[in-house]
């Protein structure tokens, strides 16, 4: 289920990035030969109109082949040079490489504000859960080949009592009294008797702590889980509009600072790729979130359309934003840039980008059988 779920998550981010190339091309009069969803080769396509639709077999991608997009160096009619991306004027070629950014930032920003519509799940600290709807203490991460993990917690797993065997109950259910409560079962060697609903079925599941787990703190007992206090905002339309407006900017800036620390700590030969999420550790994200229920996965959904376009902006060679930086210097130089260099350098990109893909899916696969 995980995986479909995830196919599905993509296509839409695909589907709604690729729009925004085809419809601001369309705009301007730039003729689209093909909207592809996949990478080639092709699997199934119909032309309508002068648009060929196609459905191709490597489903982690998509373009839209815009007419005049790598700058082919050919002999053109005058009307051919009308719907030719390369005899555009540079703003309007500009506005066509970022338009997928911007469908995607759009796209998120509809999710938020429908979110709050129909009830954003947000993390609530103890102070907080008056105001909220729907309170929940809900396990959001466990780590593998933890006692949690061994013992059958999952993420979305809700708790809603932590005992010890002597009937000791934990009086309040936060992580941070949950958090207290384990380590004081870890200090008697004894488990913990967590009370979960899943599925719509409650069960018991005895954990025994374990010291270790918090490298911080190697002393205290733990068992190796991630817990959120959540809660279900609800708000009317246009309040709902200005949180999805206000939580749009603030992801959109907490993604792009991240993104620039991870280039930099790169750079400095300081990063961590092992932290790096492919595609299979996505997949394994998109479930989590559903399983939490379906406002999560909307609202992570949301998370992933503002990193594809905040990374889709880098200036690297074969995403929009390495186009964008050739389209600003042919239109600072007044010339066309050597057209086969271009060519040259997106497809040196795209390899790169492929081989880098294929090198973070490799440390995804690791993560899972360690």
């Amino acid at each position: 289920m995980s995986i479909l779920l995830f196919f599905l998550v993509l296509f839409l981010l695909i589907l709604v990035h690729e729009l925004g190339h085809f419809l601001a091309a369309k705009k301007f009069g730039i003729r689209v030969d093909e909207f592809g969803m996949g990478f080639p080769p092709k699997v199934v396509g119909k032309k309508i109109g002068e648009t060929e639709y196609t459905l191709n077999a490597l489903p982690l991608g998509g373009f839209v082949r815009i007419f005049g997009e790598d700058a082919e160096e050919e002999t053109l009619s005058e009307e051919e040079k009308k719907r030719n991306f390369s005899f555009r004027p540079w703003w309007q070629k500009a506005i066509v490489l970022v338009a997928g950014v911007g469908f995607n930032i759009l796209l998120a920003w509809v999710l938020f504000v429908g979110g709050f519509v129909w009830g954003m799940p947000t993390a609530l600290s103890p102070e907080e859960r008056a105001d909220a709807q729907e309170v929940r203490l809900l396990v959001v991460r466990v780590l593998p080949n933890s006692p949690a993990a061994r013992a059958g917690l999952r993420p979305g797993d809700e708790i809603v009592a932590a005992a010890l065997p002597d009937g000791t109950v934990a009086d309040e259910l936060t992580p941070e009294k949950i958090v207290d409560f384990v380590a004081a079962a870890g200090a008697r060697e004894v488990p913990v008797l967590f009370t979960v609903r899943r599925d719509g079925a409650v069960e018991v599941i005895p954990v025994t702590p374990q010291r270790g787990l918090i490298a911080e703190e190697a002393e205290r007992a733990a068992v190796g889980v991630q817990m959120s206090l959540a809660g279900v905002k609800r708000l009317p339309l246009l309040p709902a509009l200005w949180e999805g407006t206000r939580m749009t900017g603030t992801m959109l800036a907490a993604v792009a600072v991240g993104i620039a620390g991870f280039l930099y700590d790169a750079l400095t030969l300081d990063a961590n790729f092992s932290q790096v999420t492919g595609p299979v550790g996505i997949a394994g994200m998109v479930g989590d979130a559903s399983a939490l229920g379906f406002a999560y996965l909307v609202t992570f959904t949301a998370f992933i359309s503002l990193n594809l376009a905040v990374i889709n902006l880098l200036p690297f060679p074969a995403l929009d934003g390495g186009r964008l930086v050739i389209v600003l210097l042919e239109a600072l130089l007044r010339r066309p840039v050597n057209a086969t260099a271009v060519q040259m350098l997106n497809r040196f990109g795209f390899v790169f980008l492929l081989v880098l893909m294929a090198v973070v899916t490799y440390n995804d696969v690791l993560k899972l059988f360690r």
